[in-house]
């Protein structure tokens, strides 16, 4: 229960200040249930995705390089595109009505993919490793997530469906396989600069993109 828990807590946190970031018009908690559970189950395509590249041969093994391709193909876009499968479904629904639920729901998806895979690796390895993830790890998939949600939520209210849709993979695509890429690296400073640059790149556009969905609520001034 203590390893569960410690799974969940970084989840449950950001689940929370994200549900509070959603100022003007609540979602029902009831939907975010389902998206979340919806983000549980992504994990497995994701694993099905990877372990597909694996039996072709691409490990995490090899030169620099390779080891950008693993991190944004093999890895990046096989969980991307396992979310959006999801995401997708839900943005087409008509309680999607304001430009944050694009991020809300993006988010939502994502934290229930990262409950799943921090439950694998929390009693695999422990609870260090939990602890350091909820720093880490489960913050990054909350970035990935609302840079993807940002797009999907324009392509939805403010046309370019395509472009839209397509930016918000590649961007977090861009996000998840720069902050993996200086993880499997085998260059210890570069680990720690790099993957820490990347998260707080991510957050940083997390907070820009929450802004500016929120200011464009047609809620806003009722």
């Amino acid at each position: 229960m203590t390893l569960l828990a410690i799974a969940a807590a970084p989840v449950i946190y950001l689940l929370f200040w994200f549900y509070h970031k959603d100022k003007f018009d609540k979602e029902p908690l009831r939907i975010l249930f389902w998206a979340f559970l919806g983000g549980c189950i992504s994990i497995f395509p994701a694993i099905l995705f990877e372990g597909l590249w694996e039996h072709y041969g691409y490990t995490q093994q090899g030169s620099n390089l390779y080891l950008a391709f693993y991190a944004y193909i093999v890895v990046g876009l096989s969980e991307e595109i396992s979310k959006f499968f999801f995401i997708r479904r839900i943005m087409k629904k008509s309680y999607v009505n304001e430009p944050y639920d694009g991020i809300l729901y993006s988010v939502i998806v994502s934290l229930g993919f990262a409950f799943i895979e921090n439950i694998f690796y929390v009693y695999e390895s422990g609870s260090s490793v939990g602890i350091m993830r909820a720093f880490t790890a489960v913050p990054a998939h909350a970035t990935f997530a609302a840079m993807m949600g940002y797009f999907l939520a324009k392509a939805k209210f403010n046309g370019n469906y395509m472009l839209n849709t397509l930016m918000g993979i590649v961007g977090a695509v861009a996000l998840h396989g720069s902050y993996d890429y200086f993880l499997f690296i085998n260059n210890v400073p570069l680990i720690k600069f790099g993957a820490i640059l990347s998260l707080i790149l991510g957050v940083w556009l997390t907070r820009k993109a929450i802004k500016i969905h929120n200011d464009s609520s047609p809620f806003r001034n009722i």
